[in-house]
């Protein structure tokens, strides 16, 4: 689904990604995992076409990024979703469907299917700039869920949720991830709940990949947080 090949990325004299080399498998759940300021960002950028590669290699679907097309079946939630406040809630989730290709009545049931899975049916006619900011963040997970995309990237997707909300997310990726022919790619730094719901991970410190793989044989039972710390303080 994603492969990255001594990829690098330069801001001037900033080198924000180094020589950085991962793979994402179909099936998987994948953490990316660092501190501020790791490449993180850089990184979900360099795969959605927004930002060019001072070098490497990097594919979707066994296609170059430079590629628009290498972007079909990939969906992208951001840290803070937005879109039109003028749009209801069902209109917004609507319009993500037809840009899926959903017509008619496939596209309705759709649409009210995502939004029931997130827990919103109630506020579906209610504008953008009137709802919370976990209820913002609810309808751009069902942005996701309205098509059947094969690859899902989520860009620190449990910020602005309450506990009530983490926890239907964390179901829904966990849903997600019953299906054998999609894979999930998320950018967070809670680690706790990336210990819970992820396969594998990669930590990215200062641009450089320090470590990846399965998180149960990285971890070899120690729990995430310590071992990231340790890891980190380390290259400090």
């Amino acid at each position: 689904m994603i492969s990255a090949k001594n990829i690098t990325k330069k801001y001037g004299k900033h080198v924000a990604l180094n020589n950085v080399s991962l793979e994402v498998s179909k099936g998987e759940v994948f953490a990316l995992l660092g501190p501020n300021g790791a490449g993180k960002t850089t990184f979900v950028k360099s795969l959605l076409g927004l930002v060019s590669l001072s070098g490497g290699e990097l594919s979707l679907f066994d296609k170059s990024v430079s590629d628009s097309s290498s972007r079909v079946g990939v969906s992208y939630l951001p840290e803070k979703f937005s879109f039109h406040n003028y749009y209801s809630v069902y209109d917004c989730v609507k319009f993500f469907g037809q840009m899926h290709g959903l017509k008619g009545d496939d596209l309705h049931q759709k649409v009210q299917s995502a939004i029931s899975r997130v827990g919103i049916s109630d506020i579906s006619d209610s504008k953008l700039n009137k709802i919370s900011k976990g209820q913002l963040q609810r309808t751009g997970i069902a942005t996701l869920l309205v098509s059947d995309s094969k690859l899902i990237i989520l860009d620190e997707p449990f910020s602005g949720l309450d506990p009530l909300g983490i926890k239907d997310l964390k179901d829904i990726i966990a849903s997600l991830a019953k299906e054998e022919d999609k894979a999930i790619f998320i950018n967070s730094h809670i680690l706790s709940e990336m210990e819970k719901i992820c396969d594998s991970m990669a930590v990215l410190n200062k641009g450089e990949i320090l470590v990846q793989g399965k998180i149960e044989e990285i971890l070899a039972g120690e729990e995430l947080e310590e071992y990231f710390y340790k890891l980190i303080k380390d290259v400090k």
